[in-house]
């Protein structure tokens, strides 16, 4: 992809599959624009008010002022912002996937946006939790990833 309207667009089409109304529209958008924000450079700040801007998403509040009042909600509204401002209070993968997962909730959602994310901001996953994971898939999985990540510039198997 090479601009950010472009993959508001593909969002959308991706979604439509499974996330077919307004709210789910937007959560798909919200993350794709934040992954393609960071995997392109731009600071937390600048994906924070793009995110904000584009997607009408409150990412003021801070997990710890969430934290005490969130209960499990499945709904895009109610866990895409969430997960973005775990990765935002983030400073490495690995934490952008603890801090999503200490909300509680739709906790597996959550620290899949926030790693995603995370993975594009900060370059990759680490070598030993990418090992461990890969370790635990089957070789086609492997193939999967690898194709993914020529494609699309992510680092490779």
């Amino acid at each position: 992809m090479r601009s950010a309207d472009e993959v508001l667009a593909e969002a959308v089409q991706s979604a439509a599959a499974t996330h077919d109304h307004t709210e789910g529209i937007r959560g798909a958008q919200a993350v794709a624009l934040a992954t393609f924000l960071a995997r392109t450079g731009h600071a937390k700040d600048a994906i924070r008010q793009e995110i904000q801007a584009q997607l009408g998403y409150d990412l003021s509040r801070t997990l710890g002022a969430i934290r005490p009042v969130y209960e499990y909600d499945v709904t895009c509204q109610g866990s895409v912002p969430e997960a973005i401002t775990a990765f935002l209070e983030s400073d490495g993968v690995e934490s952008a996937i603890r801090l999503a997962i200490s909300l509680g909730g739709d906790a597996d959602t959550q620290a899949a946006i926030a790693g995603g994310i995370a993975e594009a901001f900060y370059g990759g996953v680490p070598d030993p939790i990418r090992a461990e994971v890969l370790s635990r898939l089957p070789q086609e999985f492997h193939e999967v990833i690898a194709e993914f990540n020529e494609r699309f510039g992510a680092r490779g198997e």
